[in-house]
């Protein structure tokens, strides 16, 4: 009794931010020092967000700051609008597909979460990285994870469609090279010392299994869960739910002659003012002030800088 009572009021401490981020905006004002961006202006190469597929996540509207963070890293970040196909990849050298959705449950989310993409837009994505393409996927908690499942799965990733929660946490999530829950690799190294990342912070999102091939750069700790409700937040006494301790949030592979990141967590990548009080949740959190960095480390991994 003491222990669903416990993770009841923890769910609850869990719950209350995250309603308020239905009235997140983007936090325009962040703008972190780059202290040795890749390229000059304009000047690095083609990265297309993915607006064709119902995102929730989107370059001018919740990924602003990550637009404008690469940009500011010379890259030229572009729209993908429409479905994928092999000329209009070829334009790009990465791909960003952040919390696509069927177009079901753009407004309903609840269960069964169609896949996002066609069997045939996902053979045309699976091609293109192989033949040297870098994609870089983020699908948080259902419906976003059921929406990306079998895109993730042609590349050995296997999502949860839940929620990840940490029983012992409050909401924001902490990893770090200190404890190993953060791994330390070429993309938590950088390209000096200078761009070393050693701790950093998710907002809740999804877990998932990697395969053998792909490096783990998150790591569940033995106290977080996988919660699966049939309907997003509608968390019950008997919503299923098992460890994900050892379990991924973020990884990375490559797949043929192309490079994939995979992560289960959106909003650490964006910057944004939530709720009616507006705080500050994701990069510009006081809590994340490496995060940014780490978003930099992966594009340059995928650019192969």
């Amino acid at each position: 009794m003491k222990t669903l009572l416990k993770t009841a009021i923890v769910l609850v401490m869990l719950l209350m931010p995250y309603r308020l981020f239905s009235q997140q905006i983007a936090d325009s004002a962040y703008q972190p020092v780059i202290a040795n961006p890749a390229y000059g202006q304009a000047k690095g190469p083609v990265i297309y967000i993915d607006e064709g597929h119902y995102n929730f996540h989107t370059r001018t509207g919740r990924y602003l700051p990550f637009a404008h963070l690469l940009e500011r890293d010379g890259y030229q970040v572009k729209d993908y609008q429409g479905t994928f196909n092999k000329d209009k990849l070829s334009a790009g050298r990465i791909l960003v597909i952040a919390n696509a959705l069927n177009k079901k449950n753009v407004d309903d989310w609840f269960l069964p979460t169609p896949s996002a993409f066609t069997p045939e837009e996902i053979e045309v994505v699976k091609n293109w990285v192989h033949e040297g393409g870098s994609l870089f996927l983020i699908a948080d908690h259902l419906p976003m994870a059921g929406a990306a499942m079998d895109l993730a799965g042609v590349f050995g990733f296997k999502f949860t469609n839940g929620f990840a929660m940490d029983t012992l946490g409050n909401g924001t999530d902490l990893f770090s090279l200190k404890d190993k829950t953060l791994t330390e690799s070429i993309i938590t190294k950088g390209r000096n010392a200078s761009e070393t990342v050693d701790r950093v912070a998710t907002f809740m999102g999804q877990g998932f299994r990697i395969p053998v091939e792909a490096t783990p750069i998150l790591t569940f700790r033995a106290s977080f869960i996988n919660l699966s409700p049939d309907t997003a937040w509608a968390f019950k006494p008997n919503t299923p739910k098992f460890s994900l301790g050892g379990w991924s949030q973020g990884a990375y592979r490559q797949f043929g002659k192309g490079r994939v990141v995979v992560f289960g967590e959106a909003a650490m990548f964006t910057a944004q003012l939530a709720g009616p009080s507006k705080f500050k949740a994701g990069m510009n959190s006081d809590l994340a002030p490496q995060n940014f960095q780490l978003l930099l480390n992966i594009i340059h991994w995928l650019d192969r800088l």
